[in-house]
């Protein structure tokens, strides 16, 4: 796809800061940037249904290709999940519903859900049939530029759409962070 053919939105200049975690995290869609893999290294299980995503991803993490609306880890596997701008690839509201439920059943009582992404409430007055999100990210000392892009999805995705969707799953939220049209998300499961 050409440049031309994207809604860019501003560059979000965003530190990525350490949060507290025990045992494995598993982090859902954890290829091709790897933001959480940098962050927590050889803690991290990271999942993605497309191989030459984990293939392109930092050293650390195990990497299994597995779809995240069919997670094959047991009830209560995880202290911690993760969805660094995840949620935006998936299609429709009913896989992201199935995504976050699997997210809740593999977590621990207790375990937490942290989510980042964009925050969508309509689509900017634009003839363009993608947007990208431009991105200048710290890990630690890491740093880098990226961009993640998508088509416009079919109904708007703003913040409060994904408090509700995470919490007819039964997860409660804990915090909320947004700068500019990005956000992060964190819930609990009772």
């Amino acid at each position: 796809m050409e440049d031309n053919e994207f809604y860019n939105f501003e560059t979000v200049e965003l530190e990525i800061k350490d949060f507290e975690t025990e045992g494995f995290i598993l982090d859902i869609g954890g290829g091709g940037e790897g933001v959480i893999g940098r962050l927590k290294g050889k803690d991290v299980v990271a999942i993605d249904n497309r191989k030459e995503e984990l293939e392109e991803t930092c050293d650390g993490p195990l990497k299994i290709i597995m779809d995240a609306r069919d997670l094959k880890f047991l009830d209560s596997s995880f202290g911690t999940a993760t969805l660094f701008f995840s949620m935006m690839y998936m299609k429709s509201q009913e896989d992201q519903r199935k995504v976050l439920s699997e997210a809740r059943r593999v977590l621990k009582p207790g375990g937490t859900l942290h989510i980042w992404d964009i925050d969508l409430p309509q689509r900017p007055a634009t003839d363009k049939e993608f947007y990208l999100i431009p991105l200048h990210y710290r890990v630690g000392d890491y740093e880098a530029g990226t961009g993640f892009g998508m088509s416009w999805p079919a109904d708007n995705r703003s913040v409060e759409y994904y408090v509700h969707l995470a919490e007819e799953t039964g997860l409660k939220l804990f915090s909320t962070e947004r700068k500019m049209h990005i956000f992060y998300l964190v819930f609990v499961k009772p």
